[in-house]
């Protein structure tokens, strides 16, 4: 799969084939341009490519007349931190996120340290083939290069108003951490230090020559789950290159799956701070039956973290997520961030003296089985335009792809924001007819 991707996910495609630095760089130059020159913050995580790329995109920001804060190998929610921080006129985070390691990409931060408003982005779309007006040699911009970014970043979640730092570092807590040779071994293992913990890394060093497929899936945390064992560890925490999604082990080396890794984070933050909860469609059902315990309500949007930041910022929401493990909490700022997470539940752990296995034992057990069906870009739509004809009397949600409720389970079919990839999810309160209504749906739709 070559072809480039163009969504509110950023700009993503193989590097070299669909993803050139000419490209990279036509696009920087005329992102400079949209957000009236000034300072533009720029970090990476660790692909191979990031170098190559970062000084294509430097190169047509400062030939527009912009100044680069370069940030060098920094988590994605530590550039959109700082670019509010700084109030500079935009970011650029150079990172394919959980992407295999050639694919390379450029996710594009506005002057508020969130991700392009789907308005924002069209817009800026719009004058992508404008003639790109170069700066004289009198105008041309600089660089600058702050190492501090990763350290802000840790005091500000270290900051959290609710979380109690002493109190989860007289736990002493042993973690192993994976992050998966990406930008995640330069901070999660200083945060975790500054939390009091023992840590056990793996893969930290930040090569980009990922140890195991990035997305942190449960099939792809074996490693991390052994090392538990092994270290007779209090959980694992394990990372994608570009930090903005955590899964989880339990003590007893188990991987809980993504999906709780919001719930936690939503157990420990409506103790302290009461409001409704959001999060996304393919989100799990256990958000309703923990926002019941609190007497809160759950909203639902599209697939994509800037929906998610959105509609927290409209309703005031002290926590929300999506279930592929991307946390969000205000109190850090509205974006993904797995440090947080973190945090939030070694919090709800200290808090409560209690091991995360007794906590699962308390919340209902709800099972998603997700799949993909990968294809062309020209058939995406053709298959999803047929996708309602599938789910006849079932309730249906048409906001992102086709979401299909029955009783006590839920069926959503989208077209990946990334990837030229139809994604399914399904969730029942059984791991077999999850995976047995998954592969029907499949089959359905791949049989024409």
């Amino acid at each position: 799969m070559n072809d480039l991707m163009v969504s509110v996910s950023g700009i993503r495609g193989v590097y070299g084939c669909s993803l050139t630095p000419q490209f990279a760089l036509t696009v920087a130059a005329n992102f400079g341009v949209f957000c009236g020159k000034g300072k533009i913050v720029v970090g990476r995580d660790s692909r191979t490519t990031g170098l190559a790329m970062f000084q294509a995109i430097t190169s047509g920001l400062i030939s527009v007349g912009c100044d680069v804060i370069d940030l060098g190998i920094v988590p994605t929610p530590t550039v959109l931190l700082a670019v509010k921080e700084m109030q500079a006129s935009g970011g650029i985070c150079i990172t394919a996120s959980h992407n295999p390691p050639e694919w390379n990409a450029m996710k594009l931060v506005g002057n508020n340290g969130m991700f392009l408003f789907p308005d924002v982005a069209e817009r800026f779309a719009s004058i992508m083939n404008n003639e790109i007006q170069w700066t004289d040699w009198r105008s041309v911009g600089n660089i600058y290069h702050d190492s501090s970014a990763c350290a802000r970043h840790i005091q500000k979640v270290l900051s959290i108003p609710y979380l109690n730092v002493e109190e989860i570092r007289n736990r002493n807590f042993k973690v192993v951490i994976d992050s998966v040779n990406g930008a995640g071994g330069l901070i999660s293992p200083k945060l975790l230090e500054e939390l009091g913990c023992e840590v056990i890394e793996i893969n930290s060093e930040p090569n980009g020559i990922f140890s195991h497929p990035a997305e942190p899936l449960n099939k792809n945390l074996r490693q991390l789950a052994q090392a538990v064992i092994d270290n007779k560890a209090d959980l694992g925490f394990g990372t994608d290159p570009d930090v903005d999604r955590l899964s989880v082990v339990s003590n007893a080396g188990k991987c809980i799956g993504e999906e709780l890794t919001v719930a936690l984070a939503e157990l420990f933050v409506l103790s302290k701070k009461k409001g409704d909860i959001v999060v996304n469609l393919s989100s799990s059902m256990i958000s309703e039956h923990i926002a019941k315990q609190f007497g809160v309500k759950v909203f639902r949007t599209k697939v994509g973290e800037i929906n998610i930041g959105k509609k927290m910022m409209e309703i005031q929401s002290p926590i929300g997520g999506e279930g592929n493990g991307g946390v969000v909490c205000p109190d850090v700022h509205y974006t993904r961030d797995a440090l947080t997470g973190m945090a939030l539940i070694l919090g709800l752990l200290a808090e409560r003296k209690l091991q995360l296995t007794d906590i699962l034992e308390t919340l209902p057990k709800y099972y998603i089985y997700k799949d993909k069906v990968e294809t062309v870009s020209s058939k995406v739509d053709i298959i999803m335009n047929k996708a309602p004809y599938y789910f006849e009397g079932l309730d249906i949600d048409t906001q992102d792809g086709i979401k299909a409720t029955g009783e006590n389970y839920w069926v959503h079919i989208r077209k990946s924001g990334t990837e030229p990839i139809i994604r399914i999810y399904v969730e029942s309160d059984d791991i077999a007819k999850s995976r047995d209504i998954c592969m029907k749906t499949i089959a359905k739709i791949t049989a024409h």
